[in-house]
């Protein structure tokens, strides 16, 4: 057992969506310069009991330009973390992303406060 498996034997989920909200911060909408997370366009992080991750969000409208290529980086990114075991992302549209969903951080940032 290497010491990561070791160290999983002792995570809760709890740790491991910490973990996964971290990475989270480090994606950004090109357009934007605000992560995902702060965004509020992260709805839901469901972890099973071995890890498995599945990160439900949404985009500012689905004619965004990284439509594609922005949910696979956050995929790419949950499932590279050495605590999870796998990461599925599932976009959807409902409830419609507005700008009331974004942390007071990120409407600070944006000139929205």
């Amino acid at each position: 057992m290497d010491n990561n498996e070791e160290h999983k034997d002792q995570l809760t989920k709890q740790d491991v969506e910490l973990q996964i909200i971290e990475v989270l911060k480090s994606v950004y909408d090109p357009e934007i310069p605000v992560d995902i997370y702060e965004m509020g366009l992260i709805y839901e992080i469901n972890l099973d009991d071995e890890f498995n991750a599945e990160i439900v969000m949404t985009l500012t409208s689905p004619s965004c330009p990284v439509a594609e290529s922005l949910p696979e980086e956050v995929r790419q990114k949950v499932e590279a973390l050495w605590s999870v075991k796998s990461s599925k992302v599932n976009l959807t549209w409902e409830p419609t992303w507005d700008k009331e969903m974004m942390s007071e951080e990120a409407k600070l940032e944006l000139g929205f406060l």
